[in-house]
């Protein structure tokens, strides 16, 4: 998998992609097309440069979301050692290709019939899936007319309001097994005004099958009513892990597959991108990429010595 550790300068990160993974062939018959979809993001914090370690975007200044509840605290120590993006950091080069990406998936959402919704999902674990769904959740919660609701669907490996810092309760699964919770209940607020957390709730052997039940359209439809500038953002299972992931995605107006540049191969990601059927967008998310020399390197020109230009 060597050939995958370094890219050259030549095209996008998709475009790339696309020719070493043959995501064309791999989704041939889908009515969706791949589009551009270009980002750094390296998975393990062991890996991750210095540079890449404190992100970038200004403070939002946005009313709160319209939820009930305490607002909690996000543990910027904890994003930082961890190389997630950081809310008022400095701008590096994930933070831009991060924010390259949430344009394209931005204007791709417009005029969905399924709303606002972003599946972010990979063939295995491992790949980046959920450092990915943190940081896209993180960047679009920048935007200064947006609401952000990240979910975190996995289930049977949540992780998302620990990697925050939060302090989580009943979710998701628990709305969906329980008429008696109320889903807007569930779901914390946190001190980045535009960005709230719902949690995985408690395990169950038939998420699935709750997955694919009709309340889980009515309570998506209920997270999102009356709020055409919210986001839902999912972080699900791994595809080839977990058989909700693929339910998921018919919830879904677009599906952000991630794959790992040095160890998603080629027969994984047709096996994944088969289980993605039902009208989602399918989009690929090259994760893990090292550039080469000459490649773009964002991130200098907003600081103190690369603004003699």
């Amino acid at each position: 998998m060597n050939k995958h550790s370094s890219l050259s300068a030549t095209g996008s990160l998709f475009e790339r992609a696309t020719k070493i993974y043959d995501f064309d062939a791999a989704l041939k018959g889908r009515a969706a097309p791949a589009v551009e979809t270009p980002v750094e993001a390296p998975v393990p914090a062991a890996e991750i440069a210095p540079e890449f370690a404190a992100p970038a975007f200004d403070e939002p200044q946005f009313r709160a979301p319209a939820w009930t509840g305490p607002t909690q605290h996000v543990d910027r120590e904890r994003l930082a050692e961890a190389g997630y993006l950081l809310p008022g950091g400095p701008v590096t080069t994930m933070s831009e290709e991060f924010r390259l990406l949430k344009r394209d998936l931005l204007a791709q959402l417009q005029d969905d019939p399924r709303g606002n919704r972003i599946l972010v999902c990979s063939p295995h674990s491992g790949e980046g899936k959920s450092f990915c769904a943190i940081n896209l959740a993180l960047s679009l919660a920048a935007e200064k007319d947006r609401e952000i609701l990240l979910v975190d669907a996995d289930f049977g490996k949540p992780g998302i309001p620990d990697a925050l810092g939060l302090v989580p309760g009943p979710g998701l699964m628990d709305a969906l097994s329980d008429p008696a919770i109320a889903i807007e209940d569930c779901v914390l607020r946190t001190d980045i005004p535009s960005l709230s957390v719902l949690p995985a709730g408690q395990p169950s052997n038939n998420d699935t099958e709750y997955l694919s039940s009709a309340r889980t359209d009515a309570l998506l439809k209920r997270l999102s009513e009356g709020r055409p500038d919210r986001i839902i953002l999912f972080d699900s299972p791994p595809l080839l892990a977990a058989s909700a992931a693929a339910v998921l995605a018919g919830h879904a107006a677009i599906s952000l597959l991630v794959v790992r540049a040095d160890k998603t191969t080629e027969s994984a990601l047709r096996e994944a991108a088969a289980m993605l059927k039902g009208g989602t967008q399918v989009r690929l998310l090259l994760n893990g990429v090292r550039f080469a020399a000459g490649a773009r390197r964002f991130g200098g020109y907003y600081s103190k010595e690369g603004s003699s230009s």
